[in-house]
C-alpha cells in the first residue's frame, strides 16, 4: 500500500526530542477528552493513530466510505459537507521538515495538528522570509484520492525559495510530504462532488535572526483543510473593479513568486472593493498603468471569438499552475491562446473574462468596473468558454474523465 510506503520513512520522534530548533509544537487545540482512537485495525493498516469524535459515531450523521489506504471503511469527519465554505477548519495532522541554512532538508514527520511556537526574532516574523503553496486533493467515487500536479507546486516553491534566499526540499521530498499529510487526514477529504481538501505548504525562516540576513534555520510545514467554493457565488459570475492607484507588484520585485508579503499588500484595495459590493480587484502594471496583471490571488484571461489571451509572465505575475493547465486544455480544444500584454481597452471589449487559480479553479467574470464605467459579459451569466474550460479541468481533477495529460497523482 502506498500509505505504508509513505509513512515507513518518517521519523516519529525527531521533533519530540530537545533540539536547538526555534520552532516547537504546542498541544493540539482539539480537546482529546471528546475523542477516541480509531479501531485498532485501522491504526495498524495506516501506520498512525488518529481520533474520531464520539458524537460523530453516535448521532447517526457519520458517513462511512471506502478507503484505498486500508482494506475496510472509515468514518468521515462530522461536517455539514453540503454547506462547506472556503475557510480554515482544523484537521488531525500536519507535516514538519526542517534544515539549517547550509544543509539540505532531511526526512520530516507527521505531528498532531496544533499551534506552533516561534522565536520573536524568527526570520519569518521580522523580515517576511516565507513562501507558501496551495493545491488540492479530491476523493473519487471509488474511494481513491487524487492530487493535481503536485510536482508543479514543488518546482514553483524551489523557484521562490531561490529568490528569497531560502533552501527548499527536493521535488520528491515535497510530493512525498504532501502525500503523507493527505493520507493522514483522509477522513477530512470531502465526499465526491462536495469539495476538496486544500493543502497549504509553508516554507519559512524559522531561525532567530536580528540583523537583516537570511535566517539560520528553515521549516517546511504542511497543513490541510476541507474546503468548498472560494467565492460564495460558486460557479457564478464575479464582479471586479480595476484598481488604478495601488499596485500588487513592481518590476524587479517578488510578484512572480508566492511569497507571503505579496498577499498582505493587496488587502487594503481588496477590502475597499468588497465594501463597495465587488468580489475582488484587478490590478494593472505599475509602470504604464494600462496593462492587466492579475486579480488579488488569481490569474486573468480574456476571450474574443476563438482567441484566449492572458498577460505574459514577466516577473510581476505569479506563474499559476491552474493558469498553465488552462492554457494547455484550451490549446487541446482548438482555441488560439496568446500570452502577451493585455490592455484595459482590450479587456473592456472582450466577449468573456475569467480568472484561474487553485482555490477558484475557473471563475467567470460577470462585470468589470473601470473608472466608473461598468461593462458586463455574457448577459450576467457564465460564458460558454469559461464553462467549457471549467468543466474539462474539474472533471480531470476529480477523476471523472481520462487523464490524457498525465497530470493526476493517484493515492491508493
Amino acid at each position: 500500500m502506498e500509505s505504508a510506503a509513505v509513512f515507513s520513512g518518517l521519523h516519529h520522534n525527531h521533533l519530540l526530542s530537545p533540539s536547538r530548533s526555534a520552532i516547537k509544537l504546542l498541544p493540539p487545540s482539539i480537546d482529546k477528552s471528546h475523542f477516541v482512537p480509531l479501531p485498532l485495525k485501522f491504526q495498524n493498516q495506516s501506520h498512525f493513530t488518529t481520533y474520531i469524535d464520539n458524537s460523530a459515531i453516535n448521532n447517526g450523521n457519520t458517513l462511512r466510505v471506502a478507503s484505498p489506504a486500508s482494506d475496510g471503511t472509515f468514518e468521515l469527519a462530522d461536517i455539514d459537507w453540503d454547506n462547506l465554505g472556503f475557510g480554515f477548519m482544523p484537521t488531525d495532522y500536519m507535516y514538519i521538515m526542517k534544515c539549517s541554512q547550509i544543509e539540505n532538508f532531511s526526512k520530516g514527520e507527521l505531528q498532531c495538528f496544533g499551534n506552533i511556537e516561534l522565536s520573536p526574532s524568527a526570520g519569518i516574523l521580522n523580515y517576511g522570509q516565507g513562501l507558501f503553496e496551495g493545491l488540492k486533493a479530491y476523493r473519487k467515487h471509488d474511494g481513491n484520492i487524487l492530487l493535481f500536479r503536485p510536482e508543479e507546486n514543488a518546482m514553483r516553491l524551489k523557484m521562490g525559495a531561490e529568490r528569497m534566499c531560502m533552501p527548499s526540499p527536493s521535488v520528491e521530498q515535497f510530493v512525498e510530504a504532501v502525500k503523507a499529510t493527505v493520507l493522514a487526514n483522509e477522513r477530512w477529504i470531502p465526499p465526491p462532488g462536495k469539495g476538496s481538501l486544500y493543502i497549504r505548504p509553508l516554507l519559512m525562516g524559522s531561525g532567530a535572526v536580528l540583523g537583516l540576513a537570511p535566517a539560520p534555520e528553515y521549516t517546511l510545514l504542511i497543513y490541510v483543510s476541507p474546503v468548498g467554493n472560494y467565492f460564495k457565488e460558486g460557479l457564478a459570475p464575479i464582479n471586479l473593479i480595476v484598481e488604478t492607484e495601488m499596485h500588487r507588484a513592481t518590476p524587479g520585485g517578488t510578484g512572480g513568486v508566492k511569497t507571503i508579503g505579496n498577499y498582505a499588500a493587496v488587502l487594503k484595495a481588496q477590502s475597499a472593493a468588497k465594501a463597495k459590493g465587488y468580489s475582488d480587484v484587478l490590478y494593472l502594471d505599475s509602470v504604464q498603468k494600462r496593462y492587466l496583471e492579475e486579480v488579488s490571488s488569481c490569474n486573468v484571461f480574456i476571450v474574443k471569438g476563438n482567441l484566449i489571451v492572458t498577460p505574459a509572465i514577466k516577473g510581476t505575475i505569479l506563474p499559476g499552475i491552474t493558469r498553465k493547465s488552462i492554457i494547455d486544455v484550451a490549446l487541446s480544444q482548438g482555441f488560439q491562446v496568446e500570452e502577451r500584454l493585455v490592455s484595459v481597452d482590450e479587456l473592456l471589449d472582450a466577449d468573456e473574462v475569467f480568472c484561474t487559480g487553485t482555490a477558484v479553479v475557473v471563475s467567470p467574470v460577470g462585470s468589470i468596473t473601470h473608472q466608473g464605467r461598468r461593462v458586463t459579459y455574457g448577459n450576467d451569466g457564465v460564458g460558454l468558454v469559461s464553462q467549457q474550460l471549467y468543466s474539462t479541468l474539474t472533471s480531470l481533477q476529480m477523476g471523472l474523465s481520462e487523464d490524457k495529460m498525465g497530470w493526476i497523482v493517484e493515492l491508493k
